[in-house]
């Protein structure tokens, strides 16, 4: 008697599947963060981001390198006198497009007549170091509490989330211009400012993964893994760090590729607003600040770090929209 043909099919597979296994060719599983990564390689567009993201890390780091390879000092200035790089009737760059030649690529800025390429590496350095501790420090304070709320829930959970909705409901930016005036009163120091600013982004900033963290504990500590856990003697503790919290790392990585954006736009925010990162240290948002007082005349002083800007928060948000779809099993794309 003849089989199907989807049973023939089947037969074949597991004719080839015994030779192979005869053969000593095991089939190796692959880990959910194998399967993530091959994911995220075919998404060519978050594959381009993070190729961006990087090369902005590596300017940032190599800024001072890349600034004296490149031939100009971000503090440098060439005022009016000191070359012909201003007009002495207007104090603007001289030349078209803002002074762009082959020593300043992106032109000069007016008055002082600084370098406006070396600004924007420098710039890279503050952003991403303000930008990545602000955002350490909402993981750090968002996933303990979230994960302490989630996992002992009770009184415990409502006095924490109840702390969230407070939070969340006060007005950041007045806040947050209120207590850096205030500071600088006191003390007007370069660390004193960075502090102020990385705990403000920071500090407001924790509800958001807190919330996420404590529903994904909610959801995770009614698995069997869990009970398991819990059955063979595993404290609270032990359970939270070694059950739970390998659980949680795609989220978190989510989130922070989703943060550290934010956080640019907010120091740029603030540096708008002359309360954020003080002068002589360059700042993408001190840069737009200057230039806005110049754009009608000087255009370029206004394009350059506002494309920075631009192209840095996209190539973060793409890269953590792929992030995201590569961790998730059920998306389709």
């Amino acid at each position: 008697m003849s089989l199907p043909r989807g049973e023939l099919e089947v037969v074949g597979e597991s004719e080839k599947l015994a030779k192979k296994t005869t053969t000593g060719t095991s089939i190796v599983g692959r880990s959910l963060w194998s399967i993530a990564w091959r994911r995220l390689r075919k998404d060519r567009v978050a594959m381009a981001a993070g190729v961006v993201i990087i090369l902005l890390v590596l300017i940032a780091i190599f800024a001072d390198q890349l600034s004296a390879l490149y031939g100009q000092n971000y503090l440098e200035h060439h005022a009016v006198g000191a070359g012909s790089l201003l007009d002495p009737a207007t104090n603007l760059p001289t030349g078209t497009l803002g002074g762009i030649s082959a020593s300043h690529w992106f032109g000069v800025s007016p008055v002082l007549g600084q370098d406006i390429m070396t600004q924007l590496m420098q710039g890279a350095r503050v952003s991403l170091v303000i930008s990545g501790l602000a955002t350490a420090l909402s993981l750090i304070i968002g996933v303990s509490l979230g994960l302490i709320a989630g996992f002992y829930r009770g009184w415990v959970d409502t006095i924490i989330s109840r702390v969230m909705d407070v939070l969340l409901s006060f007005p950041t930016l007045l806040l947050s211009l209120s207590l850096i005036a205030v500071v600088s009163i006191l003390s007007n120091a370069v660390f004193v400012r960075f502090a102020i600013i990385i705990f403000v982004l920071g500090f407001f900033g924790w509800p958001y993964i807190g919330r996420i963290v404590r529903g994904q504990v909610l959801s995770l500590r009614e698995k069997e893994f869990v009970d398991a856990a819990r059955s063979l003697g595993g404290g609270s503790g032990w359970i939270m760090a070694r059950e739970i919290m390998p659980n949680l790392i795609g989220p978190i990585l989510v989130y922070t590729s989703l943060t550290i954006p934010t956080n640019m736009l907010g120091e740029a925010g603030l540096s708008y607003l002359g309360v954020g990162v003080p002068p002589p240290i360059p700042s993408w948002g001190q840069m737009l600040s200057d230039a806005g007082n110049y754009f009608q005349v000087d255009p370029m002083y206004l394009i350059f770090p506002g494309l920075v800007i631009f192209i840095s928060v996209l190539a973060f948000n793409l890269f953590g929209d792929g992030l995201r779809d590569a961790l998730d099993p059920k998306s389709t794309r």
